[in-house]
């Protein structure tokens, strides 16, 4: 882990030296060996848990440890650099806080800190759990590229949420440049908007959700960790029958983002027929990158402000699509599946969807027309879905790398339907195998039903179908067991 060094000596005697240096870290969890900062204990062996206040690290650099014999103070010698403006703050507000930590060769590795709801220090003048959701959302930040001044920055524990204009002022304090520069810049802007006097009730309350909405997504950097292609394809093999080509090209963008630990240029363009699977394996996508997913139907998206949100000038303005499905997953990493893509030049407003959607595809950012800031989209993974690609705009298909679905022959149709949709069903009505029997002229006519459409979402209904009649036989019959065949599943599904 580098370390650097951006210690500082006033030359005001009424100042005391600053003692630390910051070390820049990624680390989500914490431990003694990965602390949040280290104390002096080189004169004295601090407790496990030990009360006290932080001082003002912008001044003074030590913690005023409350012991039996008084107050007893130590400098802080090292500080993970995305918490400068977290301890700073906590000094400035002299919040009594409980720390725990850990006595080693190197120093009291600090690696817990918590707000003491008594001692005579201030409460934290945010909402409860303030500090704890601080925390948690610096140790899911990703290290500043820059290193702190001393000037001030204006820059998870329980699931809080950012709306009071005092909670989302100390969180912005609080997470100093952890933020994007442009989103901390648009911030302060936004709350000067909010705690003017000056401007409209209704311009206060606009900025102010616009703040509560930014501040409540994690904000994150474009690194990901490296994913296990065997883990992929099990989860692959789990919920896909076949596609052997298909499963091939995903295992290979997974490996694409082990090497280079950055998501594809382009995103993923499943063409082919309905019912083939295709939501499915944008789902198994998502799961793989482990990361939370939305899904845009373009179909029903008539109109770009949709996607863009409408401007603050109207009273009922209020973000679009795209905006709330970052606001909805809490981090600006998602998977965005985008369903029926052939249909997004469709567009019956003032203008067209699909041109929105190339903003959002370019990986540039992407500006919401209520929130007013661009926001960064290097960790979106788009996956779309389409029927038909001679539909589909040049520019859209040159943002995607397509992969084409075939239709399942009658004979991957039977294993689908005996080996994955059956049984599913089974499970979720709580019956047994041997309480539901299909036997083999039974399995052929179901297919054979069927043989003149695509996909498999007729062979799903039908063998929801056939369970819920095996259930009311068992039920209402008294029978221990339902052997379904050719005859009877015709009648069934006639």
């Amino acid at each position: 882990m580098p370390v650097f060094d951006f210690s500082e000596t006033s030359d005001n005697k009424n100042d005391s030296e600053c003692t630390y240096t910051t070390f820049r870290s990624n680390e989500t969890t914490v431990s003694p060996n990965r602390p949040i900062l280290v104390l002096d204990n080189h004169k004295r062996r601090w407790k496990h848990h030990s009360c006290g206040v932080f001082t003002n690290p912008a001044k003074r650099t030590t913690f005023e440890f409350t012991e039996e014999d008084g107050t007893v103070s130590a400098d802080i010698l090292r500080m993970d650099a995305r918490f400068v403006s977290l301890l700073r703050w906590l000094g400035e507000s002299h919040i009594s806080v409980r720390l725990s930590g850990k006595n080693q060769e190197d120093g009291y590795a600090v690696y817990r800190i918590r707000e003491m709801a008594f001692g005579g220090g201030t409460k934290l003048s945010a909402e409860d759990g303030f500090l704890q959701f601080m925390i948690d959302r610096l140790l899911a930040s990703s290290a500043p590229l820059e290193e702190y001044e001393d000037e001030e920055q204006e820059e998870v524990g329980d699931n809080m949420k950012l709306t009071s204009l005092q909670s989302i002022t100390d969180f912005i304090t609080c997470a100093g440049r952890t933020l994007p520069d442009n989103i901390r810049l648009w911030a302060r802007r936004n709350l000067a908007v909010a705690r003017s006097h000056e401007v409209s009730q209704e311009e206060r309350r606009h900025a102010q959700r616009a703040l509560s909405i930014m501040m409540n997504i994690q904000w994150k950097n474009n690194y990901f960790e490296a994913i296990n292609p065997q883990e992929a394809r099990r989860i692959l093999d789990e919920e896909l029958y076949g596609m052997e080509q298909v499963k091939q090209r995903i295992i290979e963008t997974i490996i694409q983002i082990n090497r280079t630990h950055t998501l594809p240029a382009y995103g993923i363009l499943l063409v082919g027929p309905a019912g083939t699977g295709k939501s499915q394996i944008a789902y198994a996508v998502a799961r793989i990158l482990k990361l939370p997913w939305t899904t845009l139907d373009m179909s029903s998206i008539n109109d770009p402000e949709q996607l863009t949100g409408s401007s603050r000038i109207y009273a009922n303005a209020k973000t679009g699509i795209i905006m709330d499905a970052f606001s909805m997953a809490g981090e600006s990493n998602l998977v965005f599946i985008i369903n029926e893509l052939d249909k997004a030049a469709s567009g019956k407003g003032n203008g067209n969807p699909a041109d929105v959607l190339l903003t959002l595809l370019d990986n540039l950012g992407f500006t919401d027309n209520y929130i007013e800031c661009m926001i960064p989209t290097v960790g979106v993974y788009p996956i779309a879905t389409a029927n038909d690609k001679s539909k589909i705009s040049a520019p859209l298909m040159s943002r995607f790398a397509v992969i084409d679905i075939p239709d399942y022959t009658s004979e991957e149709k039977k294993i689908i339907f005996s080996k994955f949709a059956m049984p599913k069903v089974l499970r979720r009505m709580s019956l047994r195998e041997n309480e539901c029997i299909i036997t083999e002229d039974a399995l052929d006519a179901i297919v054979g039903k069927y043989a003149d459409t695509t996909g498999i979402r007729d062979l799903e209904q039908a063998a929801e179908h056939i369970a819920a009649n095996a259930l009311y036989q068992i039920e209402v019959n008294h029978v221990s067991e339902v052997i379904f065949d050719a005859d009877m599943v015709r009648g069934l599904l006639a």
